[in-house]
């Protein structure tokens, strides 16, 4: 959202900017929060596979893993609005840790192209929702030990429809960001 020339060097001061700008932005989508069992349904997850793929895979990895630090040095940064490590060993760990992974895979495909269509970048986050959706799924089974069925019925399904509305609406956005920022140019 901040561009550069292919082969120019991205500045600390960018990155550093980017970085803040992005952890802000999952901090306030987690206050956009639905009580369920277990999970939490947020806009975070919206606001992760955009920082993917307007970031890249690099910095919109790096920024995850900057929003999790955050968490875990006690900023209320989490869907509650909770800080520290709780939430990073309780039930939405495997959500949590998943965005990291979800930013990377959706930068990855959008700096391929995948960001240029909105039919592709529906499917690159279809991919970093499927990510996260599959982190939280095994964190929930095995890592707390819920099993699959009730790990399927409290960590997938509520979050099927939800996360469909969020890649039309945040494929629907990213263009439209795109030409916003191109005419400021």
């Amino acid at each position: 959202m901040w561009p550069t020339r292919p082969g120019e060097t991205v500045s600390a001061v960018r990155a550093v900017v980017l970085v803040a700008l992005g952890t802000a932005l999952m901090a306030l989508s987690a206050k956009v929060s639905l009580p369920l069992p277990y999970v939490p349904m947020t806009l975070q997850t919206l606001v992760v596979l955009m920082i993917g793929a307007a970031y890249g895979w690099r910095l919109g990895s790096a920024t995850m893993i900057a929003y999790l630090a955050e968490g875990a040095l006690g900023a209320p940064v989490f869907a509650g609005p909770v800080g520290g490590i709780a939430p990073l060993v309780g039930p939405t760990a495997g959500y949590l840790f998943g965005f990291i992974a979800a930013a990377f895979v959706t930068g990855w495909l959008a700096e391929r192209g995948w960001d240029r269509s909105v039919m592709l970048l529906f499917a690159a986050m279809a991919v970093g929702h499927i990510v996260i959706l599959a982190a939280g799924f095994g964190w929930l089974a095995f890592g707390l030990g819920l099993g699959i069925a009730k790990a399927w019925q409290v960590g997938i399904v509520p979050f099927i429809a939800a996360s469909l509305v969020k890649n039309a609406l945040g494929a629907a956005l990213m263009p439209a960001a795109r030409r916003l920022i191109d005419r400021r140019r």
